[in-house]
C-alpha cells in the first residue's frame, strides 16, 4: 500500500504507482475544514481519484461534525474507502489538535471516529502511530476502541509522534496492536525493500505493509514487493530509455495537473529522486534541476534518465 504523503502522493503520482500494480494508494491528507471551506490551494489535493478502484481518501480534523460532513461529501462523490489521519506529526497539524495530537485525547479521538463511521456506508480505516511519546504508547488501546467503533483496518507507523522520522521504526511494537484487534493491521515505517517488508511482517505479525519514502524514484517498488511476498504479477520495471520515457510521462502529467507555473516546482523533487535511482552525474543533475525552459527540460530528461540496475549497482 502507498502511504499518504503531503505534497508527494498527488493524483498523477498515485496513478503512476497504481499502474504498476500497488494494492492500495492513499490520497494526500485533506483537512476537513479546508475541504468544506474550499480554501485556496486545496483543489489539487481534492482531485482525489474518487471512484478509482484501489484508492483511499484520507481526511484529518479536530471536530466531529466537520469530519463527518467531509466524509459524507467524499463518499457521495464516489469514494471507495475513507481513511482518518491520526498519525501526522507536523507541528502545524498537531498544534491544531489534529493528526497524531489526537492520541493525547483518545476519548475525543473516538468521538471523531464514531462520527465518520456513522456518516458513511463505505469502509473507514485509521492511520496512527505508536503513541505521542515513549510515555504514552497507547496505540493498542486506541486500536481496540476504534475497532469497536467500526474501523475496519488500521495502519501503524512504528514511531511515536515525538520521534517524527528520526531513529528506526519499531516494528515489534506494532505486534501489540495486532494482538489487541481482529481487524487487519498494516505496518508502516522504514519499509524500503522486500527484505525490510519481510522483516517488518515477521516482527509485527501485521497483515500487510504500507510504503512511503521508499517508493521515491521507484514507483514500481510496491508492486515488486507484493510480487516477491505474495506472488502477485511481477511489474515490468522500465530500464534504459524506457525509464526516461516513464519519467517524461510523469513530468507531463504533473504539468497538466498543476499547470505550467506550479507544475515544474512540484515535479522537481520527483526528478531528483529519479536521478538518485539512476545515479545521474552531478553536472547533469544540476543542469536539469535548474532548467526553466520546457523544451530544454525534455531534452535533459532524456539525457539524465537512463536506468539499468546492473550499471547503478556497480
Amino acid at each position: 500500500m502507498l502511504a499518504p504523503m503531503a505534497g508527494i502522493t498527488d493524483l498523477p503520482t498515485r496513478a503512476l504507482v497504481a499502474g504498476f500494480g500497488a494494492g492500495l494508494v492513499v490520497s494526500e491528507m485533506i483537512a476537513s475544514h479546508e475541504l468544506l471551506g474550499k480554501s485556496p490551494g486545496t483543489r489539487e489535493k481534492a482531485e482525489l481519484g474518487i471512484g478509482i478502484e484501489g484508492t483511499s481518501v484520507q481526511i484529518a480534523g479536530r471536530e466531529a461534525a466537520p469530519m463527518a460532513q467531509a466524509a459524507r461529501m467524499i463518499a457521495d462523490q464516489g469514494a471507495r474507502i475513507i481513511d482518518i489521519n491520526m498519525g501526522c506529526p507536523a507541528k502545524k497539524v498537531t498544534q491544531g489538535l489534529s493528526g497524531s495530537a489526537l492520541m493525547k485525547t483518545p476519548d475525543h479521538a473516538l468521538r471523531l471516529i464514531e462520527a465518520v463511521v456513522n456518516a458513511v456506508d463505505v469502509p473507514v480505516t485509521l492511520k496512527t502511530r505508536l503513541g505521542w511519546d515513549d510515555e504514552m504508547l497507547n496505540a493498542p488501546i486506541i486500536a481496540k476502541r476504534a475497532e469497536a467503533a467500526g474501523i475496519c483496518m488500521i495502519t501503524i507507523h512504528g514511531r511515536t509522534r515525538c520521534q517524527f522520522y528520526k531513529g528506526h521504526a519499531n516494528w515489534r511494537a506494532i505486534a501489540r496492536v495486532k494482538e489487541a484487534v481482529q481487524i487487519p493491521v498494516i505496518a508502516n515505517g522504514d519499509i524500503t525493500s522486500t527484505s525490510a517488508a519481510r522483516t517488518a511482517l515477521a516482527h509485527s505479525g501485521a497483515d500487510g505493509v504500507m510504503i512511503g519514502r521508499g517508493f521515491q524514484g521507484k514507483p514500481w517498488l510496491l508492486a515488486e514487493v507484493a510480487h516477491q511476498l505474495y506472488g502477485t504479477p511481477a511489474p515490468v520495471i522500465p530500464q534504459g530509455a524506457d525509464f526516461g520515457d516513464m519519467v517524461q510521462q510523469h513530468y507531463d502529467a504533473i504539468q497538466r495537473f498543476y499547470g505550467g507555473k506550479l507544475g515544474p516546482r512540484v515535479a522537481r523533487k520527483h526528478l531528483g529522486w529519479y536521478m538518485d535511482t539512476c545515479a545521474t552525474p552531478a553536472d547533469l543533475r544540476r543542469a536539469l534541476l535548474t532548467c526553466t525552459e520546457p523544451g530544454d527540460v525534455d531534452k535533459l530528461i532524456k539525457q539524465a534518465m537512463f536506468y539499468t540496475p546492473e550499471q547503478v549497482a556497480t
